[in-house]
């Protein structure tokens, strides 16, 4: 699969966000889930006057059209006071009922000790929830408050007889979208059809309001939940809150409610539920994949979800992580519409799309090229006796193959081909391209359509090929946002030809993301299976110990989550700064386009390569129990592992990044200077000519510093850049072309954009750390810090030494100190995966499970395999008949 889909064939979750994003903006519509009367969200929570005609819901509705756009107004509350918890009661915790005595649980914010019993049920209907300050344990307990609306007598305690909901995600009061606050009132109205679709979105009120809870939807009896002893000993050890920490990760404490309720929204309701894919057939796998599409954006559309960060929680949480044939359609196609489609194009495609009668993929991958789109084959050449363009597939290697969506599920495809017109090529170009027919979704004539066939992974998604023959569009199914032919063929070039490659540069940056969250899920699952898993011993007739106590384990896992906190911040960081260019670019600055496309290409290789690696690492650290499905493991590796490969191959990548690196260089050696993250080639010597001559770097670090290992980070990726870059000029200088020169000295320069991205990630992560107000949580985040930096040190010791950027016995002191952040880290190991708060649904592993109990739930997966629905399988007969004759 080298090469193939530099389009994104294989998406994942985070390519929705931009989708989402350009439609949040742009119509800003409202977060808040609908409260339509009979809607699913409505059924959770109580009648107030809001709802009544004439109440003084519909008065303030009126009066909000007058507010100050931006400004955030103070809401009354009417809260009573929280009743008191009875001794050994069981609380809820992040939808995890625990026992405890509750003043002690309060008093020290962890859960100190539990027992069996039932688990408690949720409050009565009409109770907000809201998290109590203090208390960890994997998230905060929950505590009452009545209805806001009016003061409201103390309803009775509730009873064992409720039965318990699905796991209930500790939710507040939070506001329940920009349209009550911050964000109101920036993005103004477009025209046509974005009024229209801003007014389709717009049919949810707005409102701030509490999540409240009713009688959930009828569920089987739960059992009662006993904590697994290990666990629960190790949360209980803790030196932080982790529910601070997921703050951190999601961005505020807001963000981390607001996430929960959607959680829980999606766990809750019926439409979502399904058996374990494991035992399904690719076929049955796909047809579950795409039902529960069409149901999410159905869901989506009758609660009101419309924030983009909303709409990636939602489809993250429906679809486990995993691909879904409906991923390019809104992950490619409607934005690539957004952002190249005229506004004409977009009154015709938009609407239908957006509403799934026209359902589109993105395929610009073919079968003989990948990355090198200007090798791509697909011609498009006009005519304009009849106005059409003639779409050819003139060779096998010309055939579409890859594109997700592609082999049964889209009618629409916007194909990227070589465009002819008036006898000479312009390059590629992007066209809408019907390929089905609607109603009966029968390919149309020219048309030769179908599925690549099994995978290593990704057995939801119809990865696709499309071949055409002589197949005829109309000239107006160009895309002609910034490239236009005129009706008698006359070529008219865009301002800047980088402008029609946003969209992949946007799934790069958020690919950073990606990387994040599946190491994250592996690390969770490695970690809590090392603290409940015991084996051998340490020491001679003591009780087994649990393998997270070997120093071997740790060396494993302890670096692999320092990583994957160092991604969670570089990914933040990413799409931020993908967000704030590309709005500068809207305005015309395309200043910083260019280190935008290298740190993206580059961080995409970096972070895709290192997660890859790490996921196999947490399988193995899981022993054989690992190479299980059950342990969710294999399906993150064969979900995460196209990443190194789809838009764009990872050496290719850095080969790009590199491309910027030495121009950069290149101007500092001309005397100019550069800013950025390549600032630091500022402080090269100009005099130096030779790369032997850059091997001393006057400094001293102090391996217990984080910016002094940032600072040699940096005298690192200064030293490979311009070793690199001199030895490029050697090249040129013997081979007399730039072109074979540049192959000559391809791994040099990989091993420079590599640097470079480890210096990024390293200095994103310090930066980070020093932004945390939080004691506690600056001082976890910081051993994590200084166990990613100084691990990367001695990984890649070599690059220090060679450079005396720290000598020999500093190496030895490297060594040495990541002994003593493993011992240190150690007693927080748990609680820092419970920050990632992953429900047991999400992580779908046994060995991750939030409850520790691993072997009970083995045993019951494993009597679930289809080959276990009958004693005697049918094969037998097989071998019976070998039998009789002995």
């Amino acid at each position: 699969m080298v090469g193939a889909s530099p389009q994104c064939d294989l998406l994942s979750p985070s390519f929705w966000f931009h989708s989402w994003r350009v439609l949040g903006k742009t119509l800003r519509p409202p977060r808040a889930i609908s409260r339509r009367p009979g809607s699913p969200a409505a059924a959770l929570e109580t009648p107030s006057p809001s709802h009544v005609p004439g109440g003084h819901g519909a008065r303030t509705r009126k009066r909000r059209r007058g507010r100050v756009p931006g400004r955030r107004r103070s809401r009354p509350q009417t809260r009573g006071p929280a009743p008191s918890q009875p001794p050994g009661e069981a609380v809820w915790a992040r939808g995890r009922p625990f026992s405890a005595p509750w003043d002690r649980l309060t008093r020290e914010g962890r859960v100190a000790e539990s027992v069996s019993v039932p688990p408690a049920p949720p409050p009565p209907p009409g109770q907000f929830l809201d998290l109590l300050p203090g208390s960890a344990c994997q998230g905060a307990a929950l505590r009452r408050h009545w209805p806001r609306t009016g003061d409201s007598p103390a309803p009775a305690a509730p009873t064992a007889a409720q039965p318990p909901p699905h796991a209930l995600s500790a939710v507040g009061h939070a506001p329940w979208g920009r349209g009550e606050g911050e964000g109101a009132g920036r993005g103004g109205r477009g025209a046509g059809t974005r009024l229209v679709l801003g007014r389709l979105l717009a049919s949810a009120p707005r409102r701030s309001c509490g999540f409240l809870l009713s009688p959930l939807p009828p569920t089987l009896p739960q059992p009662p939940v006993t904590m697994n002893p290990d666990l629960q000993k190790e949360r209980a050890g803790a030196s932080f809150n982790p529910e601070l920490l997921t703050n951190v990760l999601d961005g505020s404490p807001e963000n981390t409610r607001r996430r929960r309720e959607i959680e829980n929204l999606i766990l809750n309701d019926p439409d979502f539920q399904h058996e374990n894919l494991n035992f399904l057939s690719r076929s049955q796998r796909y047809e579950v994949a795409v039902k529960k599409s069409a149901i999410m954006v159905q869901k989506m559309r009758k609660f009101g979800i419309a924030d983009p960060a909303e709409i990636m929680w939602f489809k993250n949480f429906v679809n486990r992580g995993r691909p879904a044939p409906l991923d390019l359609h809104l992950g490619m196609f409607l934005p690539t519409l957004l952002h190249q489609a005229t506004e004409e194009q977009q009154e015709r495609f938009f609407m239908p799309a957006w509403n799934l009668e026209i359902i589109g993929t993105y395929a610009q991958t073919e079968m003989g090229h990948g990355t090198h789109l200007r090798g791509l084959e697909t011609t498009a050449t006009y005519d304009p006796e009849t106005q059409e363009f003639i779409l050819n597939s003139p060779t096998v290697t010309s055939i579409k193959w890859w594109p997700g969506g592609l082999g049964k599920t889209s009618n629409h495809a916007i194909v990227l081909a070589q465009l002819f017109t008036q006898g000479k090529c312009y390059g590629l170009h992007a066209f809408i391209v019907p390929i089905r027919e609607l109603g009966t979704h029968k390919p149309l004539p020219g048309i030769t359509v179908g599925d690549i066939g099994p995978k290593f992974g990704y057995d939801e998604m119809d990865n696709g090929y499309l071949k055409m023959d002589n197949y005829r569009i109309p000239r107006e199914n160009m895309l002609m946002k910034h490239a236009q032919v005129k009706p008698d063929g006359t070529y008219v070039k865009p301002l800047n030809n980088k402008l029609t490659y946003g969209t992949m540069v946007f799934i790069r940056s958020f690919l950073v993301g990606e990387s994040a969250r599946s190491l994250s899920k592996a690390c969770t699952i490695a970690v809590r299976y090392s603290a409940v898993r015991h084996q051998s011993e340490i020491n001679p007739g003591e009780p087994e110990p649990q393998i997270l106590d070997y120093q071997t384990q740790q060396y494993k896992l302890f670096p692999l989550l320092a990583t994957a906190y160092a991604f969670q911040f570089v990914g933040a960081y990413m799409k931020e700064t993908y967000l704030r260019i590309n709005e500068d670019i809207g305005h015309g600055d395309l200043s910083e386009l260019p280190e935008l496309h290298a740190l993206t290409a580059g961080l995409k290789a970096f972070t895709s390569w290192t997660t890859n690696t790490a996921i196999e690492a947490c399988r193995m650290a899981c022993g054989g129990h690992g190479y299980s499905h059950c342990s969710g493991l294999p399906n993150i590796y064969v979900t995460f592992t196209p990443t190194c490969t789809f838009e764009g191959e990872n050496t290719v990548m850095m080969l790009q990044t590199a491309r910027f690196l030495m121009k950069s260089y290149d101007q500092v050696h001309s005397g100019k200077l550069v800013c950025g993250m390549v600032s630091y080639l500022n402080d090269l010597p100009s005099q130096r000519i030779q790369p032997q001559q850059v091997a001393v770097w006057p400094t001293m670090v102090d391996i217990n510093s984080p910016d002094s290992l940032t600072e040699a980070y940096k005298l690192r990726a200064a030293r490979l850049v311009e070793i690199a870059a001199k030895n490029l000029q050697t090249e040129v200088i013997h081979r007399k072309s730039k072109e074979v020169a540049w192959n000559l000295t391809s791994i040099d320069l990989v091993r420079a954009s590599e640097a470079h991205c480890h210096y990024v990630v390293v200095k994103l992560f310090t930066e980070k750390v020093l932004q945390i107000q939080e004691k506690s949580i600056q001082a976890v985040l910081r051993r994590l810090c200084l166990l990613y930096s100084l691990y990367g040190i001695s990984q890649n010791a070599g690059d220090f030494l060679q450079g005396s950027i720290m000598t020999e016995s500093q190496i030895t002191q490297v060594n040495g100190r990541i002994k003593e952040l493993l011992t240190a880290i150690r007693p927080d190991a748990v609680a820092l995966v419970d920050a990632f708060d992953f429900q047991d649904v999400t992580l779908g592993s046994v060995l991750g499970r939030y409850d520790g109990n691993v072997y009970e739930n083995l045993f019951e997966w494993a009597k679930k395999s289809p080959l276990n629905k009958t004693e005697v399988h049918e094969s037998y007969k097989h071998l019976k008949s070998l039998q009789s004759k002995l």
